[in-house]
């Protein structure tokens, strides 16, 4: 078996530089020369996982298939790559620290006094070669979170270089992401943080193989130069990443400058036959090409922040592309909705999406939502909470039950139509203990959900606590508001849907976490392609 060949991206000067995209994007090109590619994010921050983090703390919670509640960046990694990752792709300081007391209490250390060098850097070394020993794989890329120099870096970086030195030459090499900053006033680009940035690597031991520069404007020959000499890199290693109009054009880019050639000749790989980019590049002509447009309301309690939203949003590119539509995401804080202002603020929308989401805040204006785009026979599609809110918006204003809600806004409601999970109700931790990962659906025949899917049994991810109750669900099912797709384990109910509508779907599962490039997910695709013709009308 050939030896898995490893490579890192580190960030310097300052964070949210993109390393995910531009690890997302040679791991593309990688994949597209023929090499079976992988990505891992080491993230340095001491939370177990993300999953307990606030969505404003560090955007959206990604969830792999096995239940691994993870960092956003994994959905780029999916999206670009169109290969399912895992528990293993992403690892914090939390995991580490957690396995090697672990490992102390159970007397692993035989009595040595515990360290972050070598304990803490083994398990790291470890943990980063764990993809690359499965066997499946001939590149592993790693990203480290952070930035070089931060007190919480240290461990990891400290790692990375004694692996560079264990792995020998040509088997793992390091790509330092950096901001070349444009002064304004001056009318210049500016060097100095990178060749700042690069030293400080190197006073870790590590040097960099080749460096990325994010930059708002070209790179001049001269500048490339100057980088190459004080950075002491190879004129070819120094690598432009322009702003891009679409992180999906990022390979294409580092095409052009080389990147992956440059990677695969330190790597002392064969270069293969070109990148295969031709579905790629449809799917980007396609982006780019619109022949309709069309206006989606997001509502939900996170719209401030883009990142909140990222796998909803992705997947409405996705879908837009396909259905050869622009989708204007229009963010509309359910906080700020009442029966009042309705009309008003849903005037322009093409179709309504009633966004995922914990606790009471803003649910109410969620519920106007869903009652809104029912009435008025507007496209519309809820996601988990989303769902939940279908659910209640029915009870109450179809079957009169006033006092309908879940049990995480009211315990006391009359009528808990959404409510815990028997097996929930015990558990006082709250990390990794919600319904989590892949859950089979089978689905009704002569329904919408069968229209979309095309199939009888779906597999979906999941991320939620509450549930729909199944003492409601007859009572609902006759009043219109079908089930048209159940958990054959459990027998909850995974899907609901309204016939007497043009489009009208909610699920109790994220589909956004599934949508790729090469897979747009078909709820979205339909739900776009429902858009356009409740435009047309």
């Amino acid at each position: 078996m050939n030896q898995t060949k490893y490579i890192f991206v580190t960030g310097g000067v300052t964070s949210s530089l993109g390393k995910g995209i531009i690890a997302a994007s040679l791991a593309k090109l990688l994949q597209a020369r023929g090499y079976r590619t992988t990505i891992q994010k080491f993230d340095p921050y001491i939370n177990v996982d993300p999953g307990t983090l606030n969505p404003y703390e560090h955007g959206e919670c990604y969830v792999t298939d096995d239940g691994a509640e993870t960092d956003l960046d994994l959905g780029h990694y999916e999206r670009f790559l169109n290969v399912p990752t895992s528990q293993a792709n992403n690892v914090t300081t939390g995991r580490i620290y957690l396995s090697v007391i672990e490992k102390e209490r159970r007397g692993e250390f035989l009595g040595k006094t515990v360290q972050v060098v070598p304990h803490i850097t083994n398990e790291i070394k470890d943990r980063m070669q764990l993809l690359g020993n499965s066997g499946d794989f001939d590149i592993v890329i790693t990203e480290i979170g952070g930035t070089v120099g931060d007190i919480e870096s240290l461990p990891y970086i400290e790692s990375v270089r004694q692996l560079v030195w264990d792995l020998g030459e040509n088997n793992a090499i390091v790509i330092h992401l950096t901001l070349v900053p444009y002064l304004a006033a001056a009318g210049e680009l500016k060097t100095k943080p990178t060749q700042h940035s690069v030293k400080t690597l190197m006073e870790s031991g590590i040097k960099a193989d080749i460096l990325v520069c994010r930059t708002e404007h070209e790179l001049s020959e001269e500048l490339r130069n100057k980088l190459a000499l004080f950075c002491n890199v190879k004129r070819e290693a120094v690598i432009q990443s322009i702003d891009a109009a679409t992180i999906y054009e990022v390979p294409n880019l580092m095409l052009e400058e080389g990147l992956d050639i440059v990677a695969l000749k330190k790597l002392d790989l064969p270069k293969k036959a070109a990148p295969d980019l031709k579905n790629w590049n449809i799917f980007l002509k396609r982006l780019k090409n619109p022949k309709h447009t069309v206006n989606i309301g997001l509502i939900g309690k996170y719209v401030e922040m883009q990142d909140c939203y990222k796998s909803i949003l992705e997947a409405f590119i996705h879908a837009g592309a396909a259905n050869e539509t622009k989708v204007n995401v229009i963010s509309i804080h359910s906080e700020h909705i009442d029966a009042t202002n309705l009309s008003e603020k849903f005037a322009n929308l093409d179709g309504i999406l009633v966004a995922p989401g914990f606790g009471e805040r803003g649910i109410e204006g969620k519920i106007e939502a869903v009652r809104y785009a029912r009435e008025n026979k507007i496209p519309f599609f809820g996601i988990c909470l989303g769902m939940q809110m279908a659910i209640i918006e029915y009870s109450r204003n179809v079957l009169g039950m006033a006092d309908a809600n879940s049990t995480e806004m009211n315990e006391q409601t009359a009528h808990p139509v959404v409510n815990l999970m028997e097996e929930q109700k015990t558990i006082t931790d709250k990390g990794g203990t919600m319904r989590l990962g892949a859950w089979k659906c089978d689905i009704k025949q002569d329904s919408l959900a069968y229209k979309i899917y095309g199939k009888d049994t779906i597999s979906e991810r999941h991320r939620h606590r509450y549930e729909y109750n199944s003492n409601y669900v007859a009572q609902l099912q006759n009043a219109g508001l079908i089930a048209s797709g159940v958990n054959p384990d459990t027998g909850l109910v995974e899907i609901v849907e309204i016939k007497e509508h043009p489009f009208f779907i909610g699920v109790q599962y994220h589909p956004e976490y599934k949508s790729t490039v090469a897979n747009p997910h078909p709820i979205f695709v339909n739900f776009v392609a429902a858009a356009v013709q409740s435009k047309k009308k």
